[in-house]
């Protein structure tokens, strides 16, 4: 498989990823944008999705977030803080990159995105009509409901106060507050306080992706509550849209996005995928993920279109 180590400016900052260019491409195949979730990095798996979809004949670009992995952070934002909104603009800079590309024909533009990136998928789909066909897999759904099944009732109260403290202490130029992504004890206070979320982190950290690191800002947390991209899959139409959806997943929950699939309208389509949220990357889970994404990117973006004298 061949890829491009590349770099593109987002709002004033450089953004770093690969390229993946369409198997037998000739400048005119479709791009997919693939682009991860809460606090990942793009060798968390990513490269394997580019891979499947560069084999069907689909380009793909993938890169890290603002101040995560190898990209830069927007000037004036700590690294490790997840901004959704900022985020989704990023995603709309990725998108204008990838039109710009010899290889990519800048009317067929997907977008991909896991997780908390699913969110963005959609958020961006419904709101930028470059892309021409969307797919979320174990996607965000709601900040609030996902806060309050993740942050015990009796802590409410103590994260608004330490919303408050924290804006306070920035305003005055204090260095932005850190909490860890997850930590092995799930009552211990973390992003992610979920035993799956540790043993996937780390695991795929230590065999895959050095550059991550275990810390986000406390903003991010405050940022992840009142992110509500559900609200925004009913506005997709007519953008074709895939859902892959655990329904077992307890930390993005696969009941509230299988829920949310029903007040989209057509074109679209629904695929369940066994275990928990993260069991989408690996074994099955991934045949299945990866496969359904592709094909409906094949079936509504096309292929790349054949060289002259090329007869498959």
């Amino acid at each position: 498989m061949s890829r491009e180590d590349i770099e593109f400016d987002a709002q004033g900052t450089t953004l770093r990823g690969w390229f993946y260019p369409a198997t037998g491409s000739d400048g005119d195949a479709p791009c997919v944008v693939v682009q991860h979730g809460f606090a990942a990095v793009k060798e968390m798996w990513l490269d394997r999705y580019a891979e499947v979809f560069q084999e069907a004949g689909l380009s793909a670009l993938v890169y890290d977030h603002p101040g995560f992995g190898a990209s830069d952070a927007v000037l004036g934002t700590p690294r490790q803080e997840i901004d959704p909104w900022q985020q989704v603009r990023c995603i709309q800079h990725a998108i204008t990159y990838a039109q710009s590309r010899p290889e990519v024909d800048a009317e067929r533009i997907g977008l991909w995105g896991s997780s908390y990136g699913g969110g963005h998928a959609y958020v961006t789909a419904a709101i930028d009509r470059r892309v021409k066909a969307v797919v979320g897999q174990v996607p965000a759904i709601s900040g609030s409901h996902s806060f309050q099944q993740l942050v015990r009732i009796d802590n409410w109260a103590a994260m608004d106060a330490a919303f408050s403290a924290e804006r306070q202490a920035r305003a005055a130029g204090a260095d932005a507050a850190l909490l860890p992504v997850v930590d092995k004890d799930p009552t211990a206070m973390s992003a992610l306080p979920t035993p799956d979320s540790y043993e996937w982190f780390q695991t795929t950290a230590d065999d895959r992706a050095s550059s991550w690191r275990n810390e986000v800002t406390m903003t991010s947390m405050e940022y992840f509550r009142g992110y509500e991209p559900g609200i925004y899959i009913p506005l997709i139409a007519p953008t074709p849209l895939l859902m892959i959806v655990a329904p077992l997943d307890r930390l993005a929950d696969g009941r509230l996005a299988t829920a949310a699939y029903e007040k989209a309208s057509q074109p679209k389509n629904l695929v369940l995928v066994g275990g928990g949220h993260f069991d989408a990357y690996t074994g099955d889970g991934f045949e299945t993920s990866s496969g359904a994404a592709r094909d409906w990117f094949v079936e509504h973006l096309g292929r790349r279109r054949p060289h002259e004298g090329d007869h498959r």
